[in-house]
């Protein structure tokens, strides 16, 4: 993994602004040295690529850029890798092994949000397992704030060889990850259209059993389904339930690319509450 180390700081030789109109999303103006340069962060940040495929400009995505505000050096370094592909960052050592994703669809946006925000609190904890996050898993997506990749829904693709849903389940298999949480949002009258936790009891029970701690501490809807994989073949979630990893989804109530802090605080709140499901920190912690 690539390690970002104490007192780095990133450096471009002038200072660049962006705009581009394509595939009919026009990005905002943006000041690339506002994400590039920086005061290194406290801790060392472990981060490692896992795709090359669909590297993205985040700032450009103002729903997202003008909610991380202000800036963490953290994510100032995150947000500089996910111009090349999919980063996972690493918090911690030792079982259990656990992984969070999020930007799976980019056009979810608070999810994202939270995950960067989750990784500043998390490197401040002592952690008692590892904990993997991946706060853009198609960063070109989120860019664009777009649910699709290529014309392709990436949580229809995670059983298809080198799709970038597939790569990121490669690797948490590769890995030995403990259990998954897939997090997303969904729009008023759309399915769920309320905040939720979707499980499955079949293959993989601990599926229901995380999917009811999260219900009772974060105060999501739990939404159980009797087997993996039907009726939503190809999810993260339901491909790793079938190859024997215990996930669930979290969806919290968004409008379409939209983020605020309210609905960012609830995604950052069912991620703890899946993280404490496994001891990975007390309550009180955080």
């Amino acid at each position: 993994m690539k390690r970002y180390k104490n007192n780095k700081r990133f450096i471009i030789s002038s200072k660049l602004i962006f705009k581009k109109i394509f595939e009919g999303f026009s990005m905002v103006e943006f000041d690339f040295e506002s994400v590039m340069d920086g005061d290194a962060h406290i801790n060392p940040l472990d981060m490692e690529l896992l795709s090359r495929e669909a590297g993205g400009y985040i700032s450009a995505n103002k729903n997202i850029f003008n909610n991380l505000k202000p800036l963490s050096d953290n994510a100032r370094a995150i947000l500089k890798e996910s111009v090349k592909g999919t980063p996972m960052i690493k918090i911690g050592n030792g079982y259990p092994r656990l992984m969070i994703v999020s930007g799976i669809h980019g056009n979810e946006l608070a999810p994202q949000v939270a995950s960067l925000k989750l990784i500043d609190v998390l490197l401040k904890l002592k952690l008692r397992g590892t904990v993997y996050i991946i706060p853009f898993a198609c960063p070109y997506a989120s860019m664009m704030s777009n649910r699709y990749f290529k014309g392709t829904d990436l949580n229809r693709t995670a059983h298809i060889q080198n799709s970038i849903s597939n790569v990121i389940l490669s690797k948490a298999r590769e890995l030995g990850v403990s259990a998954i949480g897939d997090f997303h949002s969904t729009a008023p009258n759309t399915n769920p259209g309320k905040e939720g936790v979707f499980c499955s009891k079949s293959p993989t029970v601990e599926s229901v059993s995380i999917a009811s701690y999260i219900s009772r501490s974060a105060g999501s809807n739990m939404i159980v389904y009797p087997a993996a994989g039907v009726p939503f073949k190809g999810a993260v979630e339901d491909e790793a339930n079938l190859g024997g990893i215990p996930s669930v989804t979290c969806e919290v109530l968004s409008a379409t690319s939209f983020a605020n802090e309210r609905i960012c605080n609830r995604a950052l709140v069912q991620m703890k509450s899946f993280l404490h499901y496994f001891g990975i920190f007390d309550e009180y912690m955080v």
